[in-house]
Order: C-alpha cells, then sequence, then structure tokens
C-alpha cells in the first residue's frame, strides 16, 4: 500500500482534515442560527446578511479545500493504471459533469437556497424539482464528488481517490442530519399556515 498511498505526507492528512471540518462546520453553523440566531445577531439582525455571510465562508472553505486537495495530490505517488490514455477522458466528464450538476442546482436554489437560507428562516415558495433536482436529490454533492473523483484521476494519484471517498462519506453523513432537519423546517412552516387558515 506504501508504493500507493504516502500516508506519511502531511499535505493529505491536512486534506482530509480539511474535507470533513466543512460539513461539519455548516451544519453547526447553520443548526445555531436555527436555534439561536448566532449569525444574525452579530449582523444587527439582519438575517439576509448574514446568510450572505455563511455563504461567502463557505465559499472560500470549499476553495481552500480543493486547494488543499490539489496539493496532497501533488504529493502522492501516481500509479501506472491511472495514466492511461482512457482516463482522461473519463476524468474530463466527470469533471464537466459534476460542474454542471453543482452550477445547475446553485442557480435552481439561487444564493440563499445553495447556502442554507431555510436556516435563516429565507425559506423557498415550493420543493425544487427541475433540472438537476430530477436527477437527484442531492445534485451539490453528487456533483461535487464527481468533480474530486475526475480531479483525482486527472492527475493519476490513488490517494485523490481514497480522499474522494472520504468526501462521498461525509457528504452521506451530513445528508442524514441535514434532509430531515430540512424536511422539519418546512413542515413547520405548512403547519402554521394550517393554523392561520383555520
Amino acid at each position: 500500500m506504501a508504493e500507493l498511498i504516502d500516508f506519511s505526507q502531511q499535505s493529505f492528512w491536512i486534506c482530509a482534515l480539511s474535507i470533513v471540518f466543512n460539513p461539519l462546520f455548516w451544519n453547526i453553523a447553520a443548526r445555531q442560527e436555527y436555534h439561536n440566531k448566532v449569525i444574525t445577531k452579530l449582523f444587527g439582525g439582519n438575517s439576509l446578511y448574514g446568510c450572505y455571510a455563511l455563504a461567502a465562508t463557505i465559499f472560500l472553505l470549499g476553495v481552500l479545500r480543493d486547494s488543499l486537495f490539489t496539493t496532497a495530490l501533488l504529493n502522492q505517488p501516481i500509479h501506472p493504471l491511472l495514466t492511461s490514455p482512457l482516463i482522461a477522458p473519463v476524468a474530463v466528464a466527470l469533471f464537466s459533469s459534476g460542474t454542471i450538476l453543482v452550477l445547475s442546482s446553485m442557480w435552481a436554489l439561487g444564493l440563499t437556497g445553495t447556502y442554507l437560507g431555510d436556516y435563516f428562516g429565507i425559506l423557498m415558495d415550493a420543493k425544487v424539482t427541475s433540472f438537476p433536482f430530477n436527477i437527484t436529490d442531492a445534485p451539490m454533492y453528487i456533483g461535487s464528488t464527481m468533480n474530486f473523483l475526475g480531479t483525482a484521476l486527472w492527475y493519476g494519484r490513488p490517494a485523490g481517490l481514497l480522499l474522494t471517498g472520504l468526501v462521498y462519506l461525509c457528504y452521506k453523513v451530513a445528508l442524514t442530519f441535514e434532509d430531515p432537519f430540512t424536511g422539519e423546517i418546512y413542515a413547520k412552516r405548512e403547519r402554521e399556515r394550517g393554523k392561520k387558515t383555520s
């Protein structure tokens, strides 16, 4: 295994830590906002500004994580099987498809819908069911995972495949917390609407 992945590289572990940290951070921040309005209070009671600030923070953490991923890959051994001429087109297809899923879901949800606006009380009128949500319930997570996999294949590093597996696992765990919680936020709104009409 030593010839496939160099676990002695500090960059590998820093990247892994970043991959785990990001969804943990935004879930804790969002829960604190929902229950205690922590971020909104920091912005003088303006929930929209608070959401924008969290969006910028999440985006920048994502840029940092992606940079750490590339650095980690460049410090890892290349495997000959991943340098096959067939790999490059697969990598490009994965990265292109993943980017389409991520960008189209951001377009469909808008800024506040993408960056946890519902935890700030900024709710969407109805559930988005158009592309790419008619393909998967989690296009941003699936698309992001595809981008990591495409990058790992492009660079031909087995370490990238392992780190991509960690990305997938972290997103799966995040979804087990996010989906029910977000569902309850909207269910609560419907119950409140029902009380008003009755």
